[in-house]
């Protein structure tokens, strides 16, 4: 008997440090942009990073309010998110990325367990505007980081995309954002659903777990897998969602809610249009 409790207590110490140890690998000192971005070595966000533009809260639809006393602000998400569809099934990048600003601030809301996840995206977003600043320096009538579609063109052209090995090209970190748009899309649509033949309504844990399994799951090792796990465990409960979204009840969410899906959606589907066009769905 001793020695079986001693196997079921080795076991839950080693699933409560998963989390943990991720963390710790989060955080390690990096090296250059060639060494960060992996599943194993993810970036500290030590690169150039320009300030989230303030859009002018003029601009947000009567639907949606501007929530005081909170940096997320789901009118100035819906902004970004209009700005950055361009026209000719183009997605513009700053925008795209300013949208990302907004979604990393969403995320840091709902707790310090999500920070990890956040900051892995906050990496990535940093990144692609480094390499468009350094694009940038090569000479100021560059327009290779302007859209999706005119990075995709400038990354193949100068032989930076690989398809069968890793490199830190702004197109595979923009899938691995890409991705995560759809996580966190699925999961704002499944706060929209309407309750079971129980009058029960999914907890935010489950709708962003079975959301994550659709989206990011597959692209995952084991290990980030369980971590995630943890993730759902200590999400909010649905009120919180709604209070970040600036709403009293779950009939005055929808209407907001499903508002940023459909722009979340067109952005997701330009976005995925692009990418398959040229391949990239599977960038190593």
């Amino acid at each position: 008997m001793g020695t079986m409790w001693r196997r079921v207590l080795l076991r839950c110490l080693l699933l409560l440090a998963i989390p943990a140890l991720l963390v710790l690998v989060a955080w390690l000192p990096q090296g250059d942009v060639a060494d960060c971005g992996s599943t194993f070595f993810p970036c500290v966000t030590t690169y150039w990073r320009r300030p989230p533009v303030v859009a002018e809260k003029e601009l947000a639809p009567p639907l949606i309010h501007e929530c005081p006393d909170q940096l997320f602000q789901t009118w100035r998400l819906l902004h970004f998110l209009t700005l950055s569809v361009s026209v000719g099934n183009d997605i513009l990048l700053e925008p795209y990325l300013q949208s990302w600003d907004q979604l990393i601030l969403f995320m840091e809301s709902l707790g310090p367990v999500v920070n990890f996840f956040s900051q892995k995206v906050s990496d990535k977003v940093a990144l692609i505007r480094q390499l468009a600043r350094q694009h940038q320096e090569r000479g100021p009538e560059s327009g290779a980081y302007r859209s999706v579609r005119s990075m995709v063109e400038a990354e193949l052209k100068e032989g930076v995309v690989h398809f069968s090995r890793h490199t830190d090209s702004g197109c595979r970190t923009l899938l691995r954002l890409h991705r995560s748009l759809l996580w966190l899309a699925l999961t704002l649509d499944g706060l929209t659903h309407t309750p079971d033949a129980l009058g029960r309504l999914k907890t935010p844990g489950e709708l962003s777990r079975e959301a994550y399994q659709t989206a990011l799951a597959p692209h995952h090792p084991w290990m980030l897998r369980q971590a995630a796990e943890f993730v759902f465990l200590a999400l909010p409960d649905r009120e919180h969602f709604l209070r970040l979204v600036c709403v009293q009840s779950q009939q005055e969410a929808e209407p907001v809610l499903r508002v940023i899906i459909r722009a979340l959606q067109l952005v997701y589907s330009r976005t995925q249009r692009i990418l398959e066009q040229n391949g990239m769905l599977e960038l190593p």
